[in-house]
């Protein structure tokens, strides 16, 4: 069922109903959704259903808020019981992870577990991105004192999304540094001969920089005008920043126009390219 706004904007319901814990389901529908830009789902997620009691609720819920439904369902008799539901209200039922699978399963020549939330095993590679995710909030901002232990180091100017690209690399399974690039400070010496870690600048427009920064000022209900968001020093900073890397030869990205999540995918693509050289 679907209800319009006065702006024309299109809302509608969707049930994501899954046996794990519903992440994949999440941004499945959120990156399908993103394309439609007048419509905006109403967001109804069933986590950990593993039981028929806990589908049924589910269900009436479906059945009170009509919409389409996306499952990762495991048992079949559960995933029979959803589709059957789905159609006798007249509802589009999706089982998301299915062409997936089917794919995986005709190329590998190989049944599937069947396991619920098999994805979260704890297993080696899990506690592995449980310590990339600790490396990385312990090399936050130039701290820390092993870079030679991280996969990646990020370096920037104050306010190009250092922070944040490193914890996003650090929930990939990525040990992830930043190192901010302060007027008038030096880099850590081991910086200039460390070969293992792939060393990555981040730059962005000025504008764009001075106007986070104004932001941040304001946050901090700091409004006095200072070099820290004056443009003129802001492009020198940048300049000083560019001429490093490239005496470096280190790769650089701008993020003035990338999310975080573009950003970290680009610095892993450079990353599977540095792990080829070495």
């Amino acid at each position: 069922m679907t209800t319009r706004s006065s702006d024309m904007r299109v809302f509608y319901h969707v049930h994501m109903i899954s046996d794990s814990t519903g992440e994949t389901l999440m941004g499945v529908m959120r990156a399908s959704a993103a394309q439609f830009e007048r419509a905006e789902p109403i967001e109804h997620l069933f986590a950990l259903v593993r039981s028929p009691r806990q589908l049924e609720r589910a269900l009436e819920h479906v059945a009170d808020y009509p919409g389409i439904v996306m499952f990762t369902m495991v048992n079949s008799d559960m995933r029979r019981a959803i589709e059957d539901r789905c159609a006798d209200l007249r509802i589009p039922a999706i089982a998301v992870l299915d062409p997936i699978q089917a794919t995986l399963s005709g190329y590998l020549g190989a049944p599937l577990m069947g396991k619920a939330g098999a994805q979260r095993a704890l297993d080696a590679e899990y506690y592995a991105r449980i310590e990339a995710m600790n490396f990385s909030m312990a090399h936050d901002d130039g701290q820390g004192d092993n870079l030679a232990g991280a996969e990646v180091i990020l370096l920037g100017i104050s306010r190009t999304s250092k922070t944040p690209t490193s914890i996003y690399l650090g929930h990939r399974g990525i040990r992830t540094a930043n190192i901010p690039l302060v007027p008038g400070a030096t880099l850590p010496e081991e910086l200039f001969t460390l070969k293992k870690p792939l060393i990555v600048g981040l730059t962005a427009s000025p504008e764009r920089i001075v106007q986070i920064r104004r932001n941040r000022l304001l946050n901090l209900r700091e409004d006095r005008s200072t070099d820290y968001v004056d443009e003129e020093n802001v492009r020198d900073e940048i300049v000083y920043a560019k001429r490093l890397f490239a005496k470096h030869g280190w790769p650089s990205i701008d993020v003035t126009r990338r999310s975080i999540e573009e950003t970290a995918a680009k610095v892993i693509n450079l990353l599977t390219e540095h792990r080829n050289t070495i």
